[in-house]
C-alpha cells in the first residue's frame, strides 16, 4: 500500500504556460485540476472530477492553448486556487469516507505538478495547502519498480507504459481527463495479477526548512548544490527556502555569501537532498522573489563547504538549540556588553536563555568586531527586535538583519582566520627594518614618468582605463596600471599609471585631462614615483603641485620604548618610507646611496589600500567600517634626519628637535600668533619643554634644507 494508505487520489494539473516536462518552469499559474480516487483494497474507482482554476492573470500562452485546447473563456468564471483546493479537500474526504476508508495518498505521473507548480504558487499567494499535498507517489517510479525492464523511470510516458503492459491508449481528447484515466488503468493493472504491486515509494515535501551547522569534514555531493544570485540583501535562509518551496533542502543547506566587508553580496549556496531536486531547482532560473528575478546556477560541494563549513565548538554550542530565529546585529560599540545588548532589545524581545543566546564576533586576539548574533525562540520576538533596526546604542546606530546558521559560521570563520592585512602594529620592543621596494610598487624616482587619474567612476576597471587612454595605451609599462582602494577595500576613484618616458606621461596628461569616462570627467596629472608614494601616504597632487600628507598621529614623538634600540639616522626617499599593507612579511634592510652603512629604525605607516592589477586582494575589515586600529609612524625626512643627530652635533646648525622628536610644519597661523598660543594648541602632546623654541622658530638655514615635497607630518 502507499505508505499504508487505503486509497490513491490520482491527480493531474495544468498551467497557463508550459506543461509536460517543462511544467512550472515559467512561473505560470495553475488553470486546471483533475482527480479520481482508486480503492486499493477493492480495486474500485470513484468519480472523476475536473475543475478549472481562475489565475490572477487571465492570459494563456499560445502553446498552452494548443496543448490544452482551453481558452480564456473557459477559466474566466472559474474559482481561484484557494477555493478550488477547498473543494478538492472536501470532495476527497467525503468520497473516501463513503468508501469506508480513512487514509489516502496522491498519485501523479510526474512530481512537477506538486513540486514545481502547486507548492511555489501556494507559497507566493500565502496559501496553506492541505496535508495531502506534502506526500505523493510517482506512477512512473512505481511502474519501473514493478517492471524494471520497461526502461528508465524518467523516460517513461503514460503511452509507453500502457503499451508495455498491453493496454490500449485512452482515446479521450480532453486534457487532464486523458491523463487521469491512463494513470487509473496503469494503477489497476499493476495491482492485479501477476504483478500484485504494493505502492511504497512515497515522496515527501518538507513542511519547513531546518537550519543547522555543517562540518568542514562532512561530505557534500557536488551534484546537489546550486548558487542563487540576485537575492535581496535582507533575505534570510527562510526566504530562500520559500523561493525553492516544493524542493527539499538539506538541513542547514542554505549558506548566504558575504563580501570582503562581511556584508551579504546577494548570493547564496543551496544544498538539496539529491541531484533530482537540484535539477528541478535549476529550472527556476530567473524566477522571481518579489520584484527581483533570481539567477540559479550549478555549484560544487567544495564551494558550499568553503562558505558554510566550520569546526568552531563555540558556534556549534550556540546553534545547538533548534527551532530558533537568528538575528544579526552589526555596528555595536566595541565596549558593548551582553547586558547592554539585552537592554537595547528590551523586554518585548526576550533573548533565548539570556546572555547564553548572544554570540559576539571577535578577532583572534579577542578584540570585538562590532558584530553579534542573537537567538529568539519565536518569530514574534524576532519581529520585535527587527523594529529596532538603526536605533541608537551608545553613540552608534545598530543594524539588525535576519541571519542563518551558515552565516554565523561564515562570519566566525572570516574573523577568526588570520587576516592578510595585519590590523595590529608591530611590537614596540623590537625595531622594524626598512622594507625594500616591493615588486608591485615602483622604485622611488624623481623622473616624472607617471600619471595620476583622479575622479574615476567607482565601477571602472582596468579595461575601462585602457579604453580611456586610447592610443596612449601602447606607451604604458608592463604591469604599469595601479588601482588604489580605500580603507574599506572599495575603489577610491584614483589610479596611477607608469609610462615609458616622461614625454609620454606629459602627452597623456595634456590629451586625456578632463576626458570623459562613463559620464564623468577624469583629471589626469603628470607625476613621479616619489610623488605617487606620498599621495599613497595621504598627500594630495593636483596641477598646483604636491601637498604633504596631513598629520594623523595622536602624539609628536614615537614610543619611548624605541629608545632602548638607538639606530643611526639615514636619509631615505619618501617612496622607501611607504609600506604597502599587502606586504605581510618584513624585507631585509635597505641601504641608500646617501648613507650605505646605516639603516633607519622604521615605524610602519597607517595603511592606505593600494592594489596592483595582478594582485589577488582580499580586505579584512570589520563591518560596518570603523577607524583602522593600526597606529603608524613615518620615518623622518632629510631635514629631520639632521635634527635626529645628537643634540650637541646639531646645535650649531639650527635649533631643531632632539633625536626622539619629530618635525611639524604649521600653516595658516594668525600673524599675531606667539609661542604661548602654539604651546596651548599642542597642549596634551609630548615635547621637550627646553626645546620648544626651536620647534616654533626655525632658522632660515634649517628651512632651506626642507623642500616642499619633503614635509612629512609625524
Amino acid at each position: 500500500m502507499a505508505s499504508h494508505s487505503d486509497t490513491l487520489v490520482v491527480f493531474f494539473g495544468a498551467t497557463a504556460g508550459e506543461n509536460g516536462g517543462k511544467l512550472g518552469s515559467d512561473e505560470r499559474e495553475i488553470i486546471l485540476l483533475v482527480w479520481q480516487i482508486v480503492d486499493l483494497h477493492e480495486k474500485k474507482v470513484g468519480k472523476l472530477h475536473k475543475c478549472f482554476v481562475k489565475p490572477d492573470t487571465l492570459e494563456l500562452t499560445d502553446q498552452c492553448k494548443e496543448e490544452t485546447g482551453l481558452t480564456v473563456d473557459d477559466i474566466v468564471k472559474a474559482e481561484p486556487l484557494d477555493k478550488v483546493l477547498q473543494q478538492f479537500q472536501q470532495s476527497v474526504s467525503s468520497e473516501v469516507k463513503c468508501l469506508g476508508r480513512t487514509t489516502y495518498t496522491l498519485c501523479v505521473d510526474s512530481p512537477l505538478v506538486i513540486r514545481q507548480a502547486l507548492h511555489p504558487e501556494a507559497s507566493k499567494k500565502n496559501l496553506v495547502l492541505p496535508e495531502i499535498f506534502f506526500s505523493f507517489v510517482d506512477v512512473r517510479k512505481e511502474f519501473h519498480k514493478c517492471c524494471p525492464n520497461a526502461g528508465l523511470a524518467q523516460k517513461l510516458t503514460l503511452t509507453s507504459m500502457l503499451e508495455y503492459v498491453g493496454l490500449p491508449a485512452v482515446s479521450e481528447e480532453s486534457i487532464g481527463v486523458r491523463e487521469v484515466r491512463s494513470m487509473v488503468q496503469l494503477t489497476l493493472c499493476i495491482l492485479a495479477e501477476p504483478h500484485n504491486h504494493k505502492f511504497s515509494c512515497v515522496e515527501t515535501v518538507n513542511y519547513k526548512f531546518d537550519s543547522g551547522t555543517c562540518s568542514k569534514t562532512e561530505p557534500v555531493d557536488s551534484e546537489a548544490v546550486i548558487r542563487a544570485r540576485g537575492l535581496p540583501w535582507q533575505s534570510s535562509d527562510q526566504d530562500i527556502a520559500r523561493f525553492f518551496k516544493g524542493l527539499n533542502i538539506a538541513k542547514g543547506g542554505v549558506a548566504l555569501c558575504l563580501n570582503a566587508q562581511g556584508r551579504r553580496n546577494g548570493e547564496a549556496l543551496v544544498r538539496f537532498i539529491n541531484s533530482e531536486h537540484r535539477d528541478l531547482a535549476l529550472e527556476r532560473h530567473k524566477h522571481h522573489m518579489g520584484s527581483r528575478y533570481i539567477e540559479v546556477y550549478k555549484a560544487t560541494g567544495e564551494e558550499f563547504l568553503k562558505i558554510a563549513g566550520g569546526t568552531s565548538n563555540e558556534v556549534a554550542q550556540f546553534l545547538s538549540k533548534e527551532n530558533q530565529v537568528i538575528i544579526r546585529m552589526r555596528g555595536l560599540p566595541f565596549t558593548a556588553t551582553p547586558q547592554d545588548v539585552l537592554a537595547f532589545l528590551g523586554p518585548e524581545s526576550p533573548v533565548t536563555d539570556g546572555t547564553e543566546g548572544l554570540l559576539f564576533v571577535k578577532y583572534p586576539d579577542g578584540r570585538p568586531t562590532g558584530d553579534a548574533f542573537v537567538l529568539f525562540s519565536c518569530e514574534e520576538y524576532a519581529q520585535n527586535a527587527l523594529k529596532k533596526h538603526k536605533q541608537i546604542l551608545g553613540k552608534r546606530y545598530i543594524e539588525l538583519f535576519r541571519s542563518t546558521a551558515a552565516e554565523v559560521q561564515q562570519v566566525l570563520n572570516r574573523y577568526m582566520s588570520t587576516p592578510l592585512i595585519s590590523t595590529l602594529p608591530p611590537s614596540p620592543i623590537m625595531p622594524v627594518p626598512v622594507l625594500t621596494t616591493p615588486p608591485f610598487l615602483p622604485a622611488a624616482s624623481s623622473t616624472r614618468d607617471c600619471v595620476r587619474l583622479r575622479g574615476l567612476p567607482y565601477t571602472a576597471g582596468i579595461e575601462d582605463i585602457l579604453e580611456f587612454m586610447g592610443e596612449h595605451t601602447v606607451d604604458i609599462k608592463p604591469h604599469g596600471v595601479h588601482m588604489v582602494l580605500n580603507q574599506q577595500g572599495r575603489p577610491s576613484g584614483d589610479a596611477f599609471i607608469q609610462m615609458k618616458s616622461p614625454d609620454k606621461a606629459f602627452m597623456v596628461a595634456q590629451k586625456c585631462h578632463k576626458k570623459t569616462m562613463k559620464d564623468r570627467y577624469v583629471e589626469v596629472f603628470q607625476c613621479s614615483t616619489e610623488e605617487m608614494s606620498i599621495v599613497l601616504m595621504g598627500g594630495t597632487l593636483n596641477r598646483s603641485g604636491l601637498s604633504p600628507p596631513p598629520c594623523k598621529l595622536p602624539c609628536l614623538s614615537p614610543p619611548t620604548a624605541y629608545a632602548a634600540f638607538p639606530t643611526p639616522p639615514a636619509i631615505l626617499s619618501e617612496a622607501a618610507l611607504y609600506q604597502p599593507p599587502l606586504l605581510a612579511a618584513p624585507r631585509p634592510p635597505q641601504t641608500t646611496a646617501h648613507s650605505p652603512a646605516h639603516t633607519l629604525a622604521y615605524y610602519p605607516p597607517q595603511p592606505h589600500l593600494y592594489m596592483n592589477m595582478n594582485m589577488n586582494y582580499t580586505a579584512y575589515y570589520p563591518s560596518p567600517p570603523v577607524s583602522p586600529s593600526t597606529v603608524g609612524y613615518f620615518a623622518a625626512s632629510p631635514a629631520v634626519a639632521v635634527a635626529a643627530q645628537p643634540h650637541h652635533a646639531a646645535a650649531a646648525a639650527s635649533p631643531v628637535l632632539p633625536q626622539h622628536g619629530a618635525l611639524v610644519r604649521m600653516q595658516g597661523l594668525p600673524y599675531n600668533t606667539g609661542v604661548k598660543d602654539i604651546l596651548s594648541f599642542f597642549q596634551g602632546y609630548q615635547y621637550a619643554p627646553d626645546e620648544y623654541s626651536g620647534v616654533v622658530q626655525m632658522s632660515e638655514q634649517a628651512r632651506s634644507l626642507i623642500q616642499p615635497k619633503e614635509w612629512l607630518c609625524l
